[in-house]
């Protein structure tokens, strides 16, 4: 029996000639509820008030922008025979490495010029971040795009997941239709754990800097796992995908530091505390 159904659109609606797509709205909703979570932390926590969407009017086109910059870093071989192409972030191609190394290092530089404490900006932003990122995979599900290699309908069957996921998963590859890793919804899980960890983590108060350095630990090593699945992965060279390369770098860097800041800094100051 042929499969019948039909893909989602894209497009969650029009205006004429102007289309609103689905991942922008799944990204923006990402941003908005972001701001919200970071936003009460920082008041409870008696941080300036307005502060972070002060910092968001930097942060997120500077975060757009580094992503689609580290992204036509690692694929050069095309961009270089097509410079047209650079700006055009609307075909596609955005990288969430990118994307965090342009925000942190703005976070940095906001809380430098501020007077602020970098740590407890970053601290209190994680869980924000990895909300965003858990809602964002969903905007690659509509898209149909970051999946993983073929598996079988009853292979998905077995995952306990929904038809309208399992059916949205059924999608044309060079010409040919197949069922494919949702590792979107891998990834996206993974990050839920991940935010229901760092909530946690609040509460038990740990080091300052320590909320954020285990949001790039958990997220990395999720993203290790994930990424080995998928087939759209930019590559450092044959064997080696840029993302795993990347994650296993900040894992190291992110223990490191813990254990520096704990052990040879001598780190007291803790996450609500009041002072910087």
């Amino acid at each position: 029996m042929l499969f019948t159904a039909q893909p989602i659109d894209p497009v969650a609606f029009s205006f004429g000639p102007l289309s609103v797509a689905w991942y922008g709205l799944i990204i923006g909703t990402g941003i908005v509820l972001g701001y919200l979570l970071a936003n009460r932390e920082a008041d409870r926590l008696g941080m300036p008030k307005d502060m972070f969407a002060d910092l968001l009017i930097w942060a997120v086109p500077i975060a757009i922008i580094s992503a689609r910059i580290y992204y036509v870093i690692f694929q050069w071989d095309y961009f270089s025979q097509n410079p047209g192409e650079i700006i055009a972030i609307w075909n596609g191609g955005i990288a969430i490495h990118g994307a965090l190394i342009g925000s942190v290092a703005t976070g940095f530089i906001f809380a430098k010029r501020k007077g602020l404490s970098f740590w407890k900006i970053v601290d209190i932003a994680a869980p924000s971040i990895i909300l965003g990122q858990m809602l964002g995979r969903w905007g690659n599900f509509i898209n149909q795009e970051a999946h993983g290699g073929e598996v079988s309908r009853s292979f998905l069957e077995g995952l306990l997941i929904p038809d309208w996921i399992i059916n949205q998963m059924y999608i044309e590859v060079n010409g040919s239709f197949a069922y494919y890793h949702p590792t979107f919804l891998y990834e996206s899980v993974w990050n839920f754990a991940g935010l229901i960890l760092l909530l946690l983590l609040r509460k038990v108060n740990p080091l300052r800097g320590e909320i954020f350095l285990s949001y790039v630990i958990w997220y990395s090593v999720g993203r290790t796992f994930v990424e080995g699945l998928r087939t759209d992965s930019l590559m450092l060279t044959e064997t080696i995908r840029v993302a795993q390369a990347i994650s296993i770098l900040l894992v190291i860097v992110a223990v490191g530091l813990i254990l520096y800041r704990r052990f040879g800094q001598g780190i007291k100051t803790r996450y609500a505390d009041k002072r910087n």
